[in-house]
């Protein structure tokens, strides 16, 4: 039997993608994994998973500050596939630069258009999931209305607004608490944001713990009223049929109760390497957006993101290009696109993430390999 361990040499930068289990997280999963039953049994053994999970679900609760209902399932995609292919809302109002996850389940969706930082532009609108056809250039900033009026498509009791709170591959940070919704359904989808910056007011959102410290496998559809989904049977309340992860469970809640203020430390460290970055030629992606302290991309000019990965990974370091579900292809970003970056420019971005762990060392490792890259680029 093989055991997978990262390389004690290796730089991980990828945590976007996914983050190593906090140490509290792995300890409540390895407890529950040593005694426990399915929930949904009626035996004295059932029930007393069910009252721990129950236990769990409230600490969820208290620890995102959370007054709704928590549907566990098995991580953000199908958190997200439940709130937007089983809402009652007429009609969904969504962006072009939402996670895979929400493009293929809404490819019917009128999209609103972004700007050149990838904040979205309220008064626009695209039917059947093309973009719209004024997208601006990353080097404009249009004028950005945050309301949503009734005028203007999202109307009352009709739509379904679905907008991701901090964007996977940018790290753009949507402004979703400025929205005058109008009476619109809001779905946050926060796989990126949870557990990190406090959730927005949203009447659904979708969570997932790999991406703040939990186990893989295991997330959350957050909702406040469930009737604003149709229920499909089985567990969680008529909601979601299969039994339920306990021991993930219990992982998700001790890994969000063990949260730090690392946040403050990440905005140090990016601000350390985007003046690097600038410095050596590079192109930092929305730069004077409102960022995620975690997340940042570059451009490095005259050399693919492909290329870059390969030589990256060569040197010990894991980052990535676009969003790591569909990575594996390296088809060009579509968030960029929307953004206005044209194929050869977004061709060559990658994506730097930080996790708790990061330090300077690590960011200096980062810049003097990118500024060897880039200078051997350019010659």
């Amino acid at each position: 039997m093989s055991n997978f361990r990262l390389a004690a040499d290796r730089l991980y930068l990828d945590h976007a993608a996914t983050t190593p289990m906090l140490p509290q997280a792995q300890a409540a999963m390895v407890a529950a994994l040593a005694s426990w039953a399915n929930p949904s049994s009626p035996h004295a053994d059932g029930r007393a998973a069910r009252a721990v999970l129950e236990e769990a679900r409230a600490r969820i609760k208290a620890a995102l500050g959370w007054s709704g209902h928590v549907l566990f399932t098995s991580g953000a995609s199908e958190a997200i596939a439940i709130a937007l292919t089983r809402a009652k809302a007429g009609r969904v109002v969504t962006s072009p630069v939402e996670h895979d996850a929400v493009l293929r389940v809404t490819k019917d969706a009128e999209r609103l258009a972004v700007d050149g930082d990838g904040l979205v532009i309220i008064n626009s609108h695209s039917r059947e999931g093309g973009n719209p056809s004024s997208v601006p250039s990353p080097n404009t900033t249009p004028e950005r209305d945050p309301r949503l009026r009734g005028n203007d498509g999202v109307r009352e009791g009709e739509a379904l607004l679905a907008i991701q709170h901090v964007n996977n591959e940018t790290g753009v940070i949507q402004p979703l608490d400025q929205f005058d919704r109008a009476g619109a359904v809001l779905f946050a989808d926060c796989a990126q944001s949870a557990g990190k910056l406090p959730l927005p007011d949203a009447d659904m959102i979708a969570i997932s713990a790999h991406k703040f410290g939990g186990p893989p496998g295991i997330g959350a559809l957050l909702i406040g009223d469930l009737a604003l989904i149709e229920p499909s049977g089985g567990q969680e309340q008529g909601y979601r049929a299969g039994t339920e992860n306990l021991p993930a469970i219990l992982a998700m809640a001790a890994a969000l109760e063990a949260r730090s203020d690392w946040l403050e430390t990440a905005a140090a460290l990016r601000a350390r390497l985007d003046a690097g970055m600038e410095a050596a030629g590079g192109t930092i992606v929305a730069r004077d957006a409102p960022r995620l302290p975690a997340i940042a991309s570059y451009r490095m000019p005259g050399l693919s993101a492909r290329a870059q990965l390969i030589q990256f990974d060569l040197k010990g370091i894991s980052v990535s290009a676009g969003s790591a579900c569909s990575s594996g292809s390296l088809k060009t970003s579509h968030v960029l696109g929307a953004m206005g970056w044209d194929d050869v420019a977004a061709s060559e971005v990658v994506r730097v993430s930080f996790g708790p762990q990061t330090g300077e060392a690590d960011v200096d490792r980062f810049l003097d390999t990118w500024t060897g890259m880039a200078e051997k680029a350019r010659r």
